[in-house]
């Protein structure tokens, strides 16, 4: 096949999409398949990574009308964004209509799904693909072992909605709670006071880091499929989760959320913190399942024609 993907990978600590890309890349050279990121002849599937037109790639646009040209294409479209996850206007409507031409949409989890779907979803071949994990990156190490308790959280984005009500709440906490630290990795806002804040990481190097701690915590709020959730849980370390966190909560799971800090308080207090249930997959993994299926569907279903 060949597949036409309309996002570029990109070097340095990024989001979950990031390692999707990635993923796809190194999974279709290892079955023989040809990728490309621009619109050539005999394309055979174009992966929407990002519908919306601007600098960075092919948008939904030029798929539907080079599906025109040649509608046996498979359009298939990765939906990890919504308008609650950055407090946005116009992307709910904006995947919604892009929905209505494509053939194969995958979800990041249920709860991003399900958010859709409610909202009026149009394409009906959909999947749940939930991200993998570098197993060889994440996965548990020995303690920093303080006699401290070592919270840690991660992100590479520093928007508000990334949960920094609650950890700047936590930032003050820790100065009244000795037996207490926290640990910020990735890119923040500059207000800590009292907390441990280390540059961005990535792979191995991120890997390395996180699994010093023994606590997690996500404040995230409406994140469709938060892959810094599931480094977590690769690392084994106890993951607590807002539970307005979306995909936070489905990944860490009911048992192991709070709604306030009052709420975060009481479960650091009683240091008493089990595992999470939920144990990733390497991207390696997912990656073959997600192949099966789309050589599968190219190779075997009549694809519709748009619909507009």
């Amino acid at each position: 096949m060949k597949i036409l993907l309309n996002r570029k990978p990109v070097e340095g600590p990024w989001g979950g999409g990031n390692h999707f890309l990635i993923g796809m890349i190194e999974e279709a050279k290892r079955r023989n398949h040809e990728i490309t990121f621009s619109l050539e002849p005999d394309i055979d599937v174009i992966y929407l990574h990002d519908p919306r037109p601007d600098e960075l790639g092919i948008s939904i646009n030029e798929a539907y009308r080079y599906k025109q040209y040649k509608p046996s294409t498979f359009i298939m479209h990765r939906v990890n964004e919504c308008d609650a996850r950055k407090g946005t206007q116009g992307v709910d409507e904006m995947l919604r209509q892009t929905s209505s031409v494509t053939d194969f949409t995958l979800f990041v989890s249920n709860w991003m799904k399900n958010y859709h779907v409610e909202k009026g979803w149009k394409c009906q071949n959909t999947m749940v693909f939930i991200n993998g994990v570098k197993k060889d990156h994440f996965y548990p190490r020995e303690k920093i072992n303080n006699g401290k308790v070592n919270i840690v959280t991660h992100h590479w984005s520093s928007n508000e909605l990334k949960g920094f009500d609650i950890y700047n709440l936590l930032d003050e906490w820790i100065d009244n709670n000795p037996d207490f630290t926290f640990t910020y990795i990735g890119r923040e806002q500059g207000k800590f006071k009292n907390t441990k804040v280390v540059s961005p990481l990535f792979g191995k190097a991120l890997g390395d880091e996180l699994g010093k701690y023994d606590v997690y915590v996500s404040a995230s709020r409406f994140d469709p499929g938060p892959n810094h959730v599931l480094e977590s849980l690769a690392c084994e370390i106890p993951t607590y989760a807002h539970s307005e966190g979306g995909g936070s909560v489905e990944f860490s799971g009911e048992d192991f959320t709070f709604s306030s800090m009052e709420d975060l308080e009481k479960i650091l207090l009683t240091k008493n913190y089990s595992l999470n249930s939920m144990s990733p997959v390497d991207w390696s993994v997912q990656m073959n399942s997600l192949f099966n299926q789309l050589e599968l569907k190219v190779g075997h279903e009549k694809i519709k024609n748009p619909l507009f």
